[in-house]
């Protein structure tokens, strides 16, 4: 399949640099023109829209889906990382609330996340089954997907099988990762985990 990931909007969480995954924001209006300046630069046609159920994704497809004019499915495993506790605090904030956690690196943690929250295996285990039933269903299509920050970053490692520079790169808000002739890597839970940057 040829699958396109999309980081929804700004909201206010973001233009703050907030921790933000479980909260439902709606967009910001710079997230809605981010939106809108994306939806006039997609490629022509897509066979599938698939969104995450939080708000911004939800806001964000709409606005691409004006002239896409797909029936939208919802898929509750592209749905952003829950940070726990972090949720809705700054990085320093959170060091000054948790610092016991903080000192720990606990967000790049393979196998632990803050409290109330999800590891990064979590998430990586997620998405990875919506990917496979994505592949499964649409084999040779082209797929438009509006999700969140962690989620393309997993994406993309995932289609990598290797996630070296997962905290070095980030698909910013309203914008694009092009994966053509995705095909999802067999999965070796402790490879990737080994590949991923010390904490």
């Amino acid at each position: 399949m040829h699958l396109y990931v999309v980081r929804h909007g700004e909201t206010w969480a973001n233009a703050e640099q907030r921790y933000l995954g479980s909260l439902d924001p709606a967009l910001t209006e710079t997230g809605r023109q981010q939106a809108r300046a994306l939806a006039r630069a997609l490629p022509a046609q897509f066979d599938a829209l698939v969104v995450s159920p939080r708000l911004r994704a939800l806001e964000t497809a709409s606005i691409l889906n004006q002239e896409l004019q797909l029936a939208p499915r919802i898929m509750e495993c592209f749905r952003e990382r829950d940070v726990g506790v972090f949720e809705g605090l700054t990085q320093a904030e959170a060091r000054a609330r948790y610092p016991q956690l903080w000192s720990r690196n606990i967000t790049r943690q393979w196998d632990a996340g803050p409290t109330g929250g999800e590891s990064i295996a979590e998430v990586v285990e997620r998405v990875r089954e919506g990917l496979l039933e994505l592949a499964s269903t649409y084999p040779s299509h082209r797929l438009l997907l509006v999700a969140h920050g962690f989620v393309a970053k997993v994406i993309r490692a995932l289609s990598k099988g290797d996630f070296a520079d997962f905290y070095d790169w980030q698909l910013s808000n309203g914008n694009l990762l092009a994966l053509e002739h995705f095909q999802m890597p067999s999965l070796d839970a402790e490879r990737l985990r080994d590949s991923l940057p010390m904490p």
